[in-house]
């Protein structure tokens, strides 16, 4: 311990965050930014607001994050991983056909949030890169749950048939019915297209 330090005199550094407290205020502020985003979409995400929202001085968030760019995106990488985790989680429970009931209970600002970043990711290419993760993602689901190779065209077409629906359902709110028979009718085809076991 350095004898002639004294915290409380200006102009000297206190001690730095030790590794636990850093990694500890950074997953808050990080927690702090994906709320921001989910309840009020890409604008609400800055600097100040994280750090209030986090309840933590300003100079610890541009300390962890040296660019609200940097908070963005993995803000969203976040938000992806939790999203496809609570995605797979729903297959394995409740089958791939039963994604629109997970859709339609899911909370809206939170689903908002992921599609708001996903458009921006067209004007940012650090932001596509998170949203290709997002796609292959959902991809290597649909895969998985039919047995088929990634590269299957069935499961391309029935990623595609499932974001419109998905995105509709966000963005709309268009009768869950109508998402739910459009779904079980792309799965079904998909299904019979296969070869017998």
């Amino acid at each position: 311990m350095n004898p002639h330090h004294d915290p409380t005199q200006p102009g000297q550094r206190p001690h730095p965050p030790t590794q636990a407290r850093a990694r500890h205020r950074r997953a808050t502020l990080l927690a702090a930014a994906v709320d921001l985003l989910t309840q009020g979409g890409f604008a609400a995400v800055t600097h100040r607001a994280v750090a209030h929202h986090a309840n933590l001085p300003l100079a610890a968030t541009t300390y962890y994050f040296t660019s609200r760019d940097q908070l963005l995106a993995e803000a969203f990488a976040q938000l992806v991983e939790t999203e496809l985790t609570t995605t797979r989680t729903w297959i394995t429970d409740h089958g791939l056909t039963a994604l629109t009931d997970q859709i339609a209970t899911a909370d809206r600002t939170r689903q908002l949030g992921l599609w708001e970043l996903y458009v921006h990711a067209g004007r940012d290419p650090v932001l596509q890169q998170i949203a290709r993760r997002w796609t292959d993602g959902c991809i290597r689901l649909i895969a998985d749950t039919l047995h088929l190779p990634e590269t299957d065209t069935r499961v391309r077409l029935l990623y595609t048939t499932l974001s419109t629906l998905w995105l509709e359902q966000v963005v709309e709110q268009r009768p869950l019915d109508e998402a739910r028979t459009l779904l079980t009718l792309a799965v079904k085809t998909a299904e019979n297209a296969l070869p017998p076991p």
